[in-house]
This record gives C-alpha cells, structure tokens and sequence, in this order.
C-alpha cells in the first residue's frame, strides 16, 4: 500500500516537530474514528430504516414522492409490471 503519495506523506514526515508529530496523529485518529461512525451508520439496517422513516416522515418529501408518483403514472400504465 506505498503509494507515491502515501511515500511523499511518509518523508514530508520527517521534517515535522515532535508536538506537531503529535498533534497530527490526534487529527488522524478522530478522523478514522469519525469515518468508522459513518461506515457503520450505512451498514446498520436498523438506522437506515429509522432514517428513511423520519425522512418519509417530512411533508416536502411526501408531496416530492406524490410528484414524482404523478410523473410516471402514466408509464406504469404501459403493462410491463408482470415481466
């Protein structure tokens, strides 16, 4: 996994203080952790479900999906609904 990018990060490295060294490795660590919090909400069913429900929940969303319901009910008419 050394790509050139992640090789020019690892020398650019080199040249940083020991508290600054230090205050990097903070940042790195609250964003893998920020982005763990974020992978696991999108594999947790149960949260994606609570947030589909608050979403349909929203007035604007419901007249956007009768909208669009609208939009295609014609189509929906076509017959292919059995294939």
């Amino acid at each position: 996994m050394n790509s050139p990018h992640l090789i020019k990060i690892e020398h650019d490295l080199r040249v940083l203080s020991l508290e600054e060294l230090e205050w990097l490795l903070e940042c790195i660590a609250k964003q893998v952790q920020e982005r763990k919090q974020i992978s696991n909400k999108f594999t947790d069913v149960k949260y994606i479900n609570e947030q589909l429900f608050a979403m349909a929940s929203y007035l604007d969303i419901q007249k956007e999906i009768t909208s669009i319901n609208n939009d295609f009910c014609v189509t929906e008419m076509d017959g292919l609904e059995n294939l």
